[in-house]
């Protein structure tokens, strides 16, 4: 399993992109459990993983942060600026040329 992580670790930009992608906006825990939920517990995003990337990503202009009070408590929700959304179509075509790539190695016949 913990090799699994470091595998993902290096995709965790274009993870967050793409839910933000299909949800339109979401708070950090959000995130994680929709991580967990969709990889049946697989992965898990640590908030020392999670926060630093959105952090970075917000920096660099590829997510907005809402602010809203929710049952008493502030709770920032990220979405993706027009900028981000142009990243996340190329961090996922990225991303579907890799495993393209992969899987014509992995397919390899041992001569």
């Amino acid at each position: 399993m913990k090799k699994q992580q470091q595998l993902y670790k290096g995709s965790l930009n274009t993870i967050i992109m793409k839910l933000l992608e299909n949800h339109g906006r979401m708070y950090g825990y959000e995130i994680t459990q929709k991580v967990k939920e969709i990889t049946e517990g697989e992965m898990n995003l640590t908030e020392g993983a999670l926060y630093p990337a959105l952090h970075k990503m917000e920096s660099e202009g590829f997510l907005d942060v809402e602010m809203e009070r929710v049952e008493g408590r502030v709770r920032k929700y990220y979405k993706l600026t027009e900028s981000g959304v142009k990243e996340t179509n190329n961090k996922l075509e990225e991303l579907e040329s890799f495993v393209r790539n992969m899987q014509q190695i992995m397919n390899l016949k041992l001569s």
